[in-house]
């Protein structure tokens, strides 16, 4: 596909060429390519250079991330009008020399390198020869911001970060209690022992849980999460968790759940949708205050209107989420106002739900708390369909 070019036009809407972003060797405009994109239309920049070395083509990206005009750039030896150094202060275009050198070249892989004011850019070029083993006729050099890929790195520091973080507490009491109870076994009674034993065996649940995030994080950013769909009792699955935490010391009336039937039959992943009930009623109980309301109910798929589905809300009665903050509650490391955990579990919980084709959303209940609602849609195995 060919790729045409922009420029501006005067008030009769004839094009100046003097103007343009991009020109061919005589500063004459080249048409739009056969789909009329120019250019200018491309999302990365572009420089093109001549068989003397001049830039013939300086597009509107290119401007953007260099900070250089293109009226600057036209017209202008390469090497000053993108002046580039690799990370040790080598000049670039001196280092690889496109139009010297060997003639078997065809251009450069991509590299970071730095412009004037030490701002990085990655960037790759190729050099258009019409023989194999002729003269340089065209230099074509591709440019692209790295702030994407900083911010991505940014965040796997982050995570890094993070987990070390949670991940050497649980291991400092493990390490220090089968140590104590290695060397001193004799020293402790029964209950002692029992007490170290189900604290080791408690942070050593933490750590399963913290590598079953991590595992289920990795799956969601490369799009591997697999939905093993099966019949699910949604009803006896909250019935489930709330008995749990009741269990755990929760008082029974804190829990408030109401199913409204009849429900549509839900194929899901039994484990994952576990997964999700476990998180938000956790929130719930630990952050908000007051009753744990658990609805369920059919509701209109929404993927699909017309093919019903399931829907669950959660909600308490405590200070709820500020209204700011709404927007990142489903992201990584987001943690409200009370400290503690990863903050990857409401993240994790969007990355299943949306797997499983369905969504998730986050407002204030009626009595002021946070209130969750997910939605999965009527589904069935693939082997029955």
């Amino acid at each position: 596909m060919a790729v045409g070019t922009s420029g501006t036009a005067d008030a009769d809407g004839v094009r100046d060429p003097a103007a343009a972003s991009c020109q061919d060797a005589q500063g004459v405009e080249e048409a739009p390519g056969a789909f009329g994109i120019t250019a200018d239309d491309l999302p990365d920049g572009l420089v093109v250079a001549d068989e003397t070395g001049r830039v013939i083509c300086f597009n509107a990206a290119a401007a953007r991330i260099t900070a250089v005009s293109p009226a600057d750039a036209l017209g202008a030896p390469l090497e000053l009008a993108l002046p580039l150094e690799d990370l040790e202060g080598r000049r670039w275009w001196r280092l690889t020399d496109p139009y010297g050198g060997l003639v078997i070249r065809g251009g450069q892989p991509e590299r970071n390198l730095l412009l004037p004011g030490g701002r990085e850019v990655m960037v790759t070029a190729r050099y258009v020869r019409t023989a194999p083993k002729g003269p340089v006729r065209r230099v074509v050099v591709s440019l692209r911001d790295t702030e994407g890929r900083r911010r991505t790195e940014r965040s796997h520091a982050e995570l890094i970060a993070t987990v070390a973080h949670e991940l050497r507490s649980p291991l400092t009491s493990v390490k220090g209690f089968t140590a104590t109870l290695l060397a001193k076994w004799e020293r402790f009674t029964d209950e002692q022992k029992k007490l170290m034993l189900e604290t080791v065996d408690a942070d050593a649940n933490r750590v399963t849980r913290l590598i079953a995030e991590l595992l289920d994080i990795s799956r969601i950013d490369s799009g591997r999460l697999e939905v093993r769909r099966q019949p699910v009792d949604i009803g006896a699955a909250v019935g489930r968790h709330v008995q749990a935490h009741v269990a755990a010391g929760q008082p029974v009336d804190r829990f408030l759940v109401r199913l409204r039937q009849p429900l549509p039959a839900l194929w899901a992943d039994p484990d994952k949708v576990d997964q999700v009930l476990s998180n938000l009623l956790e929130n719930a109980v630990r952050h908000g205050e007051g009753t744990v309301t658990i609805e369920v109910e059919p509701s209109p798929g929404p993927r699909e209107p017309g093919i019903t589905g399931t829907a669950v809300t959660v909600s308490d009665e405590g200070p709820g989420i500020p209204e700011e903050s709404m927007n990142r509650v489903f992201t990584r490391f987001w943690r409200g106002s009370k400290r503690g955990g990863t903050g990857l579990g409401l993240y994790i919980v969007k990355g299943i739900v949306e797997a499983h084709g369905g969504t998730i959303t986050v407002g204030r209940g009626p009595d002021g708390g946070a209130r969750f609602r997910f939605t999965l849609p009527v589904a069935t195995p693939a082997y029955l369909v």
